[in-house]
């Protein structure tokens, strides 16, 4: 599995200029009027990691393939969607359909770029899209609990969960909350999940700064950061601008462009590694003659579950892990080396799988 991030944010502060240069495609229109995304645009990149290309090399392996990460840039919201402004609910419908949201904000000076609010304020902005997602989880909130009515008379057992997690939630929004600040039991873990409410979301704040402000952050981004800090969450600074130059040059052009900038890896790489630490994500591999692979699962995950990810099959059928460690592998100088040197290990169904191990899946078919 990879993931699926939606780009949302006000019009005109860089959504679709930053998805053109992170899937290195022309797909949204850039425009400096609002509204220019009219459907949301979707696009896949690869994620980089530097593990599978070394972990490729002492294989002598064929091919690479990286795991993927899915972008969805969705239109510009403003005050009011959640009532049907500008664009209005249909984006707050694309929205569910993501597992976090990459929020936009603009953090860079320029008289030529309209701000729809006019004025560059990036906490204000990050307040207006919050303050119309947590209007529409109240308004959901409120019809699905009418709805609940009959089936709560009737002492429906998944109605009384359904109301009382929607009821826990409609608390903390009417207190000016997110409802991601609810704190749900395990065995509500699922139906929580299927409430689908919009504010559930991680949320990373992408800072957009301006070409000079790439490597050192600005007052503006600085005030994002403190914001992050107190909610829990966490924020990244981009330049769209520079990510859309990289997205035009070679891979020796593009290291030596990050070099004269001041940044040691472009912004998606950045932004991806933040992604992964929001969601608690993580990577294993899978290593051969034929192929390296690299394969996403969440922290936490078990052996038979991971396997799971190539196929249902191998979860249904699991036996055993071989497990090397990544480190390990490259210090034995692959398979054959870490057998001989003891550090193949052969785990069983309870086996939590580590961020880098190199696996390989035994199953009965």
């Amino acid at each position: 599995m990879g993931f699926k991030m939606g780009i949302v944010g006000l019009p005109n502060v860089g959504k679709s200029t930053l998805f053109n240069a992170l899937t290195r495609t022309a797909a949204a229109q850039a425009a400096n009027f609002p509204f220019c995304t009219i459907e949301p645009n979707v696009g896949e990149v690869n994620v980089p990691d530097a593990r599978l290309d070394t972990l490729a090399e002492i294989a002598n392996s064929k091919q690479i393939i990286p795991t993927r990460m899915t972008f969805v840039d969705i239109a510009g919201l403003v005050k009011g969607a959640s009532k049907g402004e500008g664009l209005g609910n249909q984006f707050l419908a694309n929205i569910r359909e993501v597992d976090a949201i990459a929020h936009v904000l603009r953090c860079f000076e320029d008289g030529d770029v309209t701000h729809v609010e006019g004025r560059v304020d990036p906490v204000a902005d990050a307040e207006v899209i919050e303050t119309e997602l947590m209007l529409a989880d109240l308004e959901s909130i409120e019809k699905r609990r009418a709805g609940l009515v009959r089936k709560l008379k009737g002492n429906d057992k998944d109605a009384q969960q359904q109301d009382r997690l929607l009821a826990a939630a409609q608390e903390v929004l009417e207190n000016g909350q997110p409802a991601r600040v609810v704190e749900v039991d395990a065995e509500d873990a699922k139906a929580w999940k299927m409430l689908q409410l919009l504010t559930t979301k991680p949320v990373l704040y992408v800072c957009n700064v301006g070409e000079a402000e790439a490597a050192t952050g600005n007052a503006h981004s600085n005030a994002v950061a403190e914001m992050a800090a107190a909610q829990g969450n966490s924020h990244v600074i981009i330049s769209a601008q520079i990510e859309e130059e990289i997205s035009q040059l070679d891979e020796d052009e593009a290291a030596m462009f990050l070099e004269e900038m001041g940044l040691s890896e472009a912004g998606l790489s950045r932004l991806i590694k933040a992604g992964y630490e929001l969601l608690h994500l993580e990577t294993y591999f899978t290593v051969g003659p034929k192929e390296a692979r690299a394969w996403t699962i969440r922290t936490g995950t078990l052996a038979p579950q991971a396997a799971g990810v190539i196929h249902g099959d191998f979860e249904k059928g699991f036996i055993r892990a071989e497990t090397i460690a990544y480190d390990d592998f490259v210090a034995c100088n692959g398979e054959q080396g870490a057998k001989e040197a003891g550090k193949m290990r052969a785990e069983g169904k309870g086996y939590v799988v580590k961020d880098g191990d190199v696996l390989h899946f035994l199953f009965n078919t």
